[in-house]
C-alpha cells in the first residue's frame, strides 16, 4: 500500500518544494534534501501525514459531521469543486468570503437570498415567469448579475447547513483568512503545505507541492475516498440503529398485547 502510494506521489510531484530561498524554517522536519536549488520534500512524511488525516476524515464522515473543502487557487479549484462535490461535501473554490465561519448567520442569510433568488430566475431566456417579467428590464439585468455573483461566491456552501467539524485547505499561506476563522472557532484545519508554509497553524499537515494540479488532484481524491468510506459506515450505523428500534418497539408491541383466555 505505502510503497503504491509513494509511487503515485512520486509521479505526481507531489515531492517538488520551492526555492530554497523561499522556505519556512519550521518545515525543516519535512524536507529531505535540496537539488538545484529547490527543496525536495521528504514523500514519507507526505505518506504519514496523508494517512492521518484520512483516519480523521473518516471518522468525522461516519459521525455525520461536515467538512469544508478550501482552494482558491487557480491550479486546484476544478480538482477541489470536483472531489468535494464527488463525497457530497462543501467547498469554496472561487473567493473565500470574510466572516464564513466566524458570521455564519449572515452567510445562511445570503445563501436564503440565493434561494430566493433562483426561485425567481427563469430556467432559460424564452420561459420567463410572471414574477420575473413584472421587473423592469434594468432590474433584470441587476437581478441575473447578483444571481450569477452568488452562485459563483456562495454555489459550493449552499449544503453548508452548520459550521463544519473540519477544513481541508490547499495551500494554508494563501488561505489565510480562512484558516484564522477555524481558528477562533475552534474548528480542525487540515492542509497540504508547502515548504513557504507554517506547519504551526494546521492541526493536520500534509507536507507535499501545493501547486502542482496533479499533486493537489491526486491529494484531493484520496482525501474524498476517505469520506466517502466514512459515510458508507456511518450509513450503516444508522440503517442497522433504525432496525434495532424497530425489533424493540415489535417486541414491546408483542408484551403489551393482552392474552387470549384459556
Amino acid at each position: 500500500m505505502s510503497s503504491v502510494l509513494a509511487q503515485e506521489l512520486i509521479e505526481a510531484g507531489v515531492h517538488f518544494g520551492h526555492r530554497a530561498s523561499r522556505w519556512n524554517p519550521k518545515m525543516r522536519p519535512y524536507i529531505h534534501g535540496r537539488k538545484n536549488l529547490i527543496h525536495i520534500i521528504d514523500v514519507r512524511e507526505t505518506i504519514r501525514g496523508l494517512l492521518r488525516a484520512r483516519k480523521y476524515l473518516k471518522q468525522v464522515a461516519a459521525s455525520g459531521s461536515l467538512v469544508l473543502f478550501v482552494g482558491t487557487k487557480r491550479q486546484g479549484q476544478d480538482a477541489v469543486a470536483r472531489e468535494a462535490e464527488r463525497c457530497g461535501m462543501p467547498y469554496v473554490s472561487e473567493r473565500w468570503l470574510g466572516g464564513t465561519l466566524t458570521n455564519f448567520r449572515t452567510i445562511r442569510n445570503r445563501l436564503a437570498r440565493l434561494e430566493e433568488l433562483e426561485r425567481l430566475m427563469p430556467s432559460s431566456e424564452t420561459a420567463i415567469t410572471d414574477e420575473f417579467a413584472a421587473y423592469s428590464k434594468k432590474m433584470q439585468s441587476s437581478l441575473r448579475r447578483e444571481y450569477r455573483k452568488m452562485v459563483r461566491n456562495l454555489g459550493g456552501i449552499r449544503t453548508l447547513s452548520r459550521l463544519p467539524e473540519c477544513l481541508v485547505l490547499f495551500d494554508p499561506k494563501k488561505e489565510k483568512n480562512a484558516v484564522n476563522e477555524a481558528r477562533k472557532m475552534g474548528i480542525t484545519t487540515l492542509a497540504l503545505i508547502d515548504t513557504d508554509c507554517d506547519p504551526d497553524v494546521i492541526d493536520l499537515p500534509i507536507p507535499g507541492n501545493d501547486d502542482s494540479i496533479r499533486s493537489i488532484e491526486l491529494v484531493a481524491a484520496r482525501l474524498a475516498d476517505a469520506i466517502l468510506e466514512g459515510k458508507a459506515e456511518h450509513s450503516t450505523q444508522a440503517q442497522a440503529a433504525s432496525e434495532g428500534a424497530d425489533k424493540d418497539a415489535g417486541s414491546r408491541a408483542k408484551r403489551a398485547a393482552p392474552r387470549p383466555r384459556t
